[in-house]
């Protein structure tokens, strides 16, 4: 077996192992009868185990598909994705042994499986590095910024808890409509996977002619029924449905054809969900959050954007910076994921000044996790795939 085999049978053995770990947490937090059994429930403790075992297989794929292609993984949306998913378990891991709450487990994990899902979608071919890429700083700036954003995420999870513990989702208010929005920006991560794997089974491509922002001529594949034309486009596939409309050279037509599919896909998925259960997404998981402990969730929340927010600034603003002038001679070029990523910088400052002088916790710390979750995961999937710009992955 080559390490290239290795690697993704590694990865597909750590994606099983989070879904049977959930399935413990969430055995310990419905049979936990007390405070004591909720932190030391016999199968939270399977559950944990279970979970090392996934993150030891995780980060064996990541060393096998280093290996085999003589590069960090993290030069394209598969690899930095996953590399995102096992971080994000690493902080969870972490987290667990300090607090030893399985309610941290049975969110945590569902959403590691949701990214690795996700990433599964993309392109899992290795490719040698373009001349750009090829710097020690790959490794060193993107590695520092997926930590950073994991241990950001992990405050948005025990946020998300929170707000479920504490959100009355059974009379209309705002609240309850934006932690459904929650629910529902899930779940068209899920149409994403759900219509991608329904057009790769069925084998669907549509070959098409443009002309990219350099003026220069090229050539791109679609997997999906094209919804947006590249700019200057031609098709080359005989009887390929027409695009609705042609994109300037900035959109990346494609992803946005693949971005529009999803969420039509998840909107579906999200109606028949809603006909089924006859109640909120979140009331469904409302249950599972009730024992969690509020305080606890709220010091977790907090103490993870202390961690996170430094670990990030050094990766996705020092580094990246550094990395941009021995690239670019240039430290800032207002590239589209260098903006956003100073967005999300300037969020997470917000956020600790107003926790710190203004007081902010409990509902508004936890709110301002999630929001800056979803910040982190527009800047993963829009901006990387929609928007042309030099840290465009492809």
């Amino acid at each position: 077996m080559g390490l290239a085999s290795l690697s993704a049978n590694l990865l597909l053995v750590s994606f099983i192992a989070y879904l049977v770990a959930t399935l413990f947490f969430g055995g310990a937090v419905k049979g936990a009868k007390s405070e004591a059994s909720y932190s030391n429930h016999r199968w939270g403790n399977v559950g944990i185990t279970i979970t090392i075992i996934g993150f030891i297989t995780h980060l064996g794929y990541f060393i096998t598909r280093w290996m085999a292609s003589g590069h960090a993984p993290l030069s394209n949306m598969f690899e930095f994705t996953t590399a995102f998913g096992m971080m994000l378990v690493g902080a969870f891991i972490l987290l667990f042994f300090l607090y030893r709450t399985p309610s941290l487990g049975l969110f945590a994990l569902p959403i590691a499986v949701i990214i690795i899902g996700y990433a599964s979608m993309f392109p899992r071919e290795i490719t040698p590095l373009i001349p750009a890429l090829q710097s020690i700083w790959l490794a060193v700036h993107v590695i520092t910024t997926v930590i950073g954003e994991s241990i950001l995420a992990i405050s948005a999870v025990a946020g998300l808890i929170y707000l479920l513990k504490h959100v009355d989702m059974t009379k209309p208010s705002r609240q309850r409509f934006w932690l459904e929005a929650v629910m529902f920006t899930i779940v068209l991560v899920l149409g994403f996977v759900l219509s991608s794997t329904t057009f790769k089974v069925a084998g669907y491509e549509a070959h098409f002619t443009y002309i990219d922002k350099n003026e220069a001529p090229a050539k791109i594949t679609y997997h999906y029924p094209p919804l947006f034309g590249m700019h200057e486009y031609e098709a080359q596939t005989p009887g390929a449905m027409e695009p609705w409309a042609e994109m300037p050279a900035v959109i990346n037509a494609q992803k946005l054809t693949t971005f529009v599919w999803s969420v039509v896909t998840g909107t579906i998925l999200y109606l028949i969900l809603r006909l089924i259960f006859r109640r909120p997404i979140a009331s469904l998981l409302q249950p599972f959050a009730k024992k969690a402990n509020s305080q606890l969730m709220d010091e977790i929340g907090y103490r993870s954007v202390l961690i996170g927010f430094p670990v990030f600034t050094l990766g996705a603003l020092i580094f990246a910076m550094i990395w941009a002038h021995e690239a670019w001679s240039r430290f800032w070029g207002w590239d589209p994921k260098e903006v956003w990523a100073l967005i999300t910088w300037l969020f997470y400052a917000a956020f600790l000044h107003l926790r710190l002088s203004k007081g902010w916790e409990g509902k508004k710390s936890a709110w301002l996790a999630v929001i800056g979750f979803v910040i982190i995961m527009f800047n993963l999937i829009a901006v990387n795939l929609i928007i042309a710009g030099l840290h465009s992955y492809a």
